[in-house]
């Protein structure tokens, strides 16, 4: 990993300082290359595109911590979630409240009369009024069954919400990695085109004594404008990612901190396989099992006797004044219900239903954690792998340049060869760094969630 500075910022190994001529050649030697040391001054579009590219010092975990932040607040959907949730517990206060006595107040006024055989018996102005108070005494389990119901599909709601929280933190982290990822690698395209400039400004000036080298020449150019085309496409990419990026936390960005090595460390597999029962996901498929369940068993419930209290009472005045009043037991006892089998079948089945499904989940994330650990290892590898090639690449493209400067023992094409190998091994060790950091982060989504190792 000690490239991985170098990846973004090194320079490579500078040329010497007074080139000599090849020998047995008459061509002019080319000239001291004052003007690209360091691989020379940035071109003008590098310098416009200087500011995307600064990063900042600040700690890269507080930064994704605050990005994540962002995003959890201005987040519509997230907002849409929670309100989800206070439904849900909204309504296992309801489903509590079943058990409280009911009171209800009523009256009627109005004119009445009454005629028997043609006798006029009543007639005038009427007015009555009424209190009901009922209250459950026994349901066989029904109320209570359904305020477990209640309960459990608000435990879901909530389960539900954290993992849309984790969702959104999940893609807030790989758009960060990614914005990253595109700055190293403009960084390293930006220095491949300043080279390919140093060695364009050196052929000018030896075609101009030796017209035979204007193959080289044309060879050089077409190879500076790939490389400024690929760092046109990787500022592109960058901008693009930005703008993705600012949909979830809003504009303006802070500048980017260092995320080369934030996520770089590989969790040990098996418990990353035991964490998936911790994942908010599969919590919320168990807590809609079990409110299957207990759904069930309120249907079946419903079906037995209840026993609820009852009182009323009412008072009448106008042409006449009375009261009634009621106090006692009302006993309901379902004899024949049809479909009541049906809809208790149903209900189980439902409930099956559900924990396959939890089941599912676990299994599946459980190969998904194997399946992206295994990604994770072979990325990392590829990257130590790299870094190896790279010293190899670094010390061919000095010789090489420098066989072609002093001795003439090298083609041009030796050169640009050197070259483009050794800024393809630079990107390719990016690639593989952030590729590893991007499946890290899906690897703790999977369990305990992405901003566990953050913390």
């Amino acid at each position: 990993m000690a490239l991985l500075s170098n990846a973004g910022t090194a320079a490579p190994s500078k040329a010497p300082a007074k080139p000599q001529p090849p020998a047995a050649s008459t061509e002019a030697p080319p000239p001291a290359q004052s003007r690209c040391e360091g691989e020379g001054a940035p071109n003008p579009q590098a310098a416009r595109d200087a500011e995307l590219l600064e990063t900042s010092s600040t700690d890269p975990r507080a930064q994704l911590q605050q990005l994540v932040q962002l995003s959890l607040e201005r987040s519509r959907s997230i907002g849409a979630v929670k309100l989800l949730t206070m439904a849900a517990e909204a309504d296992y206060e309801e489903a509590k409240a079943q058990r409280m006595p009911t009171v209800s107040v009523g009256g009627t006024a109005g004119h009445v009369g009454g005629v028997l055989e043609g006798v006029t018996t009543a007639r005038g102005l009427q007015a009555r009024g009424a209190l009901n108070v009922t209250a459950p005494l026994y349901d066989s389990g029904r109320i209570s069954k359904l305020t477990e119901w209640r309960r459990q599909l608000a435990d879901a709601a909530r389960f539900g919400q954290t993992g849309a929280e984790e969702q959104l933190a999940l893609q807030t982290v790989a758009l960060a990695l990614d914005r990253g990822r595109y700055q190293l690698q403009a960084q390293v395209y930006a220095q491949y085109t300043r080279k390919m400039a140093c060695l364009v400004e050196s052929l000018e000036i030896i075609t101009k004594a030796d017209r035979g080298r204007a193959s080289e020449l044309v060879q050089a150019l077409k190879t500076q404008q790939q490389a400024d085309l690929s760092y046109a496409q990787t500022l592109s990419a960058l901008r693009q990612t930005e703008v993705r990026l600012k949909r979830f936390v809003g504009d303006p960005l802070p500048r980017a901190a260092s995320m080369s090595a934030v996520l770089a460390q590989l969790p040990d597999l098996n418990e990353m396989q035991a964490d998936v029962l911790l994942a908010a996901d599969v919590a919320q498929a168990a807590a809609q099992a079990k409110a299957q369940f207990s759904y069930a068993e309120s249907v079946k419930a419903g079906q037995g006797p209840s026993v609820s209290l009852l009182v009323n009472g009412s008072t009448s005045t106008g042409q006449t004044r009375q009261s009634d009043w009621l106090g006692g037991v009302s006993v309901n006892i379902p004899i024949v219900t049809p479909g009541a089998d049906a809809a208790v079948t149903s209900a189980l089945r439902r409930a099956q239903a559900a924990n396959l499904q939890r089941d599912e989940a676990i299994e599946a994330k459980r190969y998904r954690v194997q399946e992206m650990h295994e990604a994770a290892s072979s990325a990392l590898d590829r990257a130590r792998r790299v870094v190896d090639i790279l010293r190899n690449s670094e010390r061919v493209r000095a010789s090489t340049l420098q066989q072609w400067q002093q001795l003439g023992r090298r083609s041009l094409f030796d050169v640009m060869a050197a070259e483009g190998d050794y800024y393809s091994m630079r990107i390719a060790h990016v690639n593989a760094l952030f590729d590893a950091e991007q499946v890290v982060a899906i690897i703790w989504s999977q369990g305990r969630g992405v901003m566990t190792p953050l913390r």
